[in-house]
């Protein structure tokens, strides 16, 4: 007994130490964002995101405070106060959304329903707030000021900023760190930095936009000044079709002009001003939904695997095929299973059902489990069909007979969507989608690398090489600077005229950085090569 009483002790002890402890290292982590007016609104600045660690308890005043004082630290090119703290939707935070409670962070948390590290809250500049000030920040300038205190003004959630070691005028920072954070700037459309402990939040905007008016923006880059031309045969859509979208003059940036022949090879009279070429694509939208690399029903067809539409590139023509239609003022692909088409918009939801299976041996099984009317039943129909979900990946041992309903849902996924991963899944245009994520990975790296003075080359040298400039404009680039990718050179290039940087597809990071050194140390010219 006096041993059970010490182990009981003893555990009382341990588990109070416990809480404690927890007690003491109770602290949540959020993001803080910047916002910056861009046109008449105000959004959230690309890569500024950072984590913050508080206490959930935290009030607005003291939350600005502490936000601050962190994008300061990691952003030493800040312009001074007041600052203003504000939630996703540009409105101040003061009180908790919907409410008269003052804000506290667990509050906005309970009544938001996220979990800690998916809430981003933002500062912003009060005047950008406040609508007081008419110029918009500018990334071809960046001034930077000394190290500043904050004092905090109690009668609102704004942070005054204000000089103490240095009242003189600002000074422009000429050092490797604001070229290199100007220069990621410029660049952010392509190079993306990641941090283990910063959750990726997706802000999401209602905007009222027709799908019309989505396709008329997607066909402005389109010249009406230059055509791709199809020789299209009436008896032969789809190889006529081919050839003109392989040619290697052909652009989906020009207009289509198509010229049919009647069955004896002579070209029909007409122009196109547009008929033919609608004509062309409606006419390759019904050839397309019976190419063999489609399975299913009529208006619920679905991707399969061919090994020789594999070799013959056919599911990326077919991909580009149904773009340029709908671009070029053609049908849509209506043909699709709608649960296709959502699993390709990222949609969770599927809802096939056992008529969609044109394969008549596992339809009449699909259909026998799904009729059975007992567990027994149910059993006897899985062991007899057990080859066929095994190869699913479907076969369980089943205690009700509900059961069926999952069997049959998990083996119409896999047949309709799993078995045809490799094309359905396969990067858009192009197999080459790992390594350039990969290389992307390489060029954050090697951009660190010239910051911190690991390199050949300076940031200033990677910038003359892809611009022609050392740093940047006070009217900024025009066009914006891009990056391209190259799998026959193991050099980088680029056009100074486009401002595009051409990096090199290359097996390991130390390979890339000694060749991008090379190329740049021994470029004739703006980026020659």
């Amino acid at each position: 007994m006096e041993y059970r009483s010490s182990k009981s002790k003893e555990k009382q002890s341990f588990n109070c130490g416990k809480v404690r402890l927890k007690q003491e290292r109770r602290q949540v982590q959020i993001n803080i964002g910047m916002m910056s007016p861009q046109g008449v609104d105000l959004k959230p600045r690309r890569g500024k995101t950072l984590p913050l660690f508080t206490d959930p308890e935290i009030a607005a005043p003291v939350l600005l405070e502490r936000a601050v004082q962190k994008m300061r630290a990691f952003n030493k090119d800040m312009d001074e106060g007041p600052y203003i703290l504000l939630y996703p939707d540009c409105s101040e935070v003061v009180n908790v959304p919907g409410s008269e409670k003052p804000f506290t962070l667990a509050e906005y948390k309970k009544d938001l329903g996220k979990a800690y590290a998916r809430i981003t809250l933002f500062i912003c500049l009060e005047k950008h707030f406040r609508g007081g000030d008419d110029t918009s920040d500018s990334d071809s300038e960046i001034v930077i000021t000394s190290r500043s205190t904050a004092k905090f003004n109690q009668a609102d959630t704004v942070i005054v900023i204000s000089d103490t070691e240095d009242m003189g005028p600002p000074k422009t920072n000429t050092n490797k760190t604001t070229c290199y954070s100007t220069y990621t700037d410029l660049y952010a459309p392509c190079v993306e930095e990641e941090d283990e402990e910063l959750v990726a939040v997706h802000m999401t905007e209602e905007m009222n936009v027709t799908l019309p008016a989505i396709i008329a923006n997607l066909s402005q880059p389109i010249d009406h000044g230059r055509v791709s031309r199809f020789n299209i045969s009436r008896a032969n859509v789809w190889d006529g079709a081919v050839r003109g979208f392989k040619r290697t003059s052909y652009s989906e940036n020009c207009d289509m002009l198509v010229k049919f022949t009647d069955d004896a090879g002579v070209f029909e009279e007409g122009i196109d001003s547009g008929g033919p070429r609608r004509e062309l694509l409606s006419l390759l939208r019904k050839n397309l939904k019976d190419r063999p690399i489609f399975d299913g029903p009529d208006g619920h067809r679905f991707l399969v695997y061919n090994a020789n539409a594999v070799r013959e590139d056919e599911y990326y023509l077919a991909g580009k095929m149904i773009a340029v239609s709908v671009v070029h003022g053609g049908p849509g692909p209506h043909f699709l299973s709608e649960d296709l088409v959502r699993y390709l918009a990222g949609q969770p939801s599927f809802k096939a059902t056992v008529n969609l299976i044109t394969d008549e041996e596992v339809g009449k099984a699909l259909e026998e489990i799904e009729n059975a009317a007992s567990v027994d039943a149910l059993r006897e129909m899985t062991m007899r069909h057990s080859t066929m979900l095994q190869t699913a990946g479907c076969l369980r041992h089943v205690a009700s007979v509900e059961e069926k309903k999952g069997i049959v849902s998990d083996y119409l996924q896999w047949y309709i969507i799993g078995r045809n991963s490799s094309v359905i899944d396969s990067p858009p245009g192009s197999n080459r989608r790992l390594g350039e994520s990969q290389t992307l990975g390489y060029w954050a790296d090697y951009l660190l690398d010239c910051e911190e003075s690991q390199t050949a080359v300076s940031l200033e040298d990677v910038l003359m090489f892809a611009t022609g400039l050392t740093s940047l404009p006070p009217s900024g680039f025009e066009p914006s600077p891009g990056i391209e990718f190259l799998d026959d050179s193991p050099f980088p290039m680029a056009n100074t005229c486009s401002n595009t940087l051409k990096l090199p597809l290359l097996e390991s990071y130390n390979v890339f950085k000694s060749k991008m050194d090379f190329g740049m140390q021994n470029s004739p010219g703006f980026g020659c090569y």
